[in-house]
C-alpha cells in the first residue's frame, strides 16, 4: 500500500513535533516541581490535556532560543539527548535531571530513502503517545521528593562530536547526582525519532 508524501512526516516535521513536546514537557516540570510560583503559569490546552505554561518572558525567551537550536540539530540527526537540570540556587547541587533521549530511527525503517527519510505515522497517534508521557510527568509529583529549596533550571543539549556549536554556547560537563534514583517514563515515536523521558533525582537524606 503506497503512502503519499503529502501526509508523510519529514525530518524537519519530526524535529518540530519533538521540540513542541519538549516545550510543553519542560514547562509542565517547572510547574509540577514548584520551581516557580503557580501564579506565574497560565493553562493551555494541548494533546487533549490542560498544561501549565510559564508566563515569565525571560523563561519563554530562553526556552525559545534553546529549542530553536535543538530543532535545527534534530533535523540533521545530531542530538543524542536534551537534559533539563534542576539545581539548588545556594549550594549549586543538582537535585534532579530530566533526560529526554533521542534515538534516530531513520536507519531502521524499511525502504526508507536515506537522503529524504519520511514517516507515514499518523500525527493523531503520535500525539496520543505524547499525551501518555505528559500524564506521567504530571503524576511524578506523587513520588518524587518535595523540593523545598530555592532552585533554578538549565537545559543542556548533548550533540554529536562533529556538530557545529554557536559561538555564544558553552561546553559543559556531564551532570552527576549523588545517590541518584531513576524513573523511566513512557516513550513516543514519530517514526523518524524515538524519544524516551527519564528522571534522575536525589534521594532525600
Amino acid at each position: 500500500m503506497s503512502v503519499s508524501t503529502q501526509n508523510a512526516i519529514t525530518l524537519k516535521g519530526s524535529a518540530a513535533i519533538i521540540v513542541e513536546y519538549l516545550n510543553y514537557g519542560i514547562n509542565s516540570i517547572l510547574f509540577q516541581r514548584g520551581i516557580y510560583p503557580p501564579e506565574q503559569f497560565t493553562s493551555v490546552q494541548q494533546y487533549g490535556l490542560t498544561i501549565l505554561m510559564s508566563k515569565d518572558d525571560k523563561i519563554k525567551v530562553f526556552l525559545q532560543k534553546v529549542l530553536d537550536q535543538v530543532q535545527e540539530w534534530l533535523a540533521r540527526n545530531e542530538v543524542e539527548k536534551v537534559s533539563m537540570v534542576i539545581t539548588n540556587v545556594h549550594t549549586k547541587e543538582v537535585l534532579e535531571c530530566w533526560d529526554f533521549k533521542v534515538l534516530n530511527e531513520t536507519s531502521f525503517g524499511p525502504k526508507m530513502d536515506p537522503d529524504n527519510p519520511t514517516s507515514s505515522k499518523e500525527l493523531k497517534k503520535i500525539q496520543a503517545e505524547i499525551r501518555d508521557v505528559m500524564r506521567q510527568i504530571a503524576a511524578t509529583i506523587s513520588y518524587l521528593p518535595l523540593i523545598e529549596q530555592i532552585c533554578t533550571f538549565d537545559v543542556l543539549i548533548h550533540t554529536l562530536k562533529n556538530s557545529e556549536v554557536p559561538e555564544q554556547w558553552n561546553e559543559t560537563a556531564e551532570v552527576r547526582i549523588q545517590n541518584a534514583q531513576t524513573v523511566q517514563l513512557k516513550s513516543f515515536s514519530t517514526g523518524l525519532h524515538k524519544m524516551s523521558t527519564i528522571v534522575n533525582y536525589k534521594m532525600t537524606d
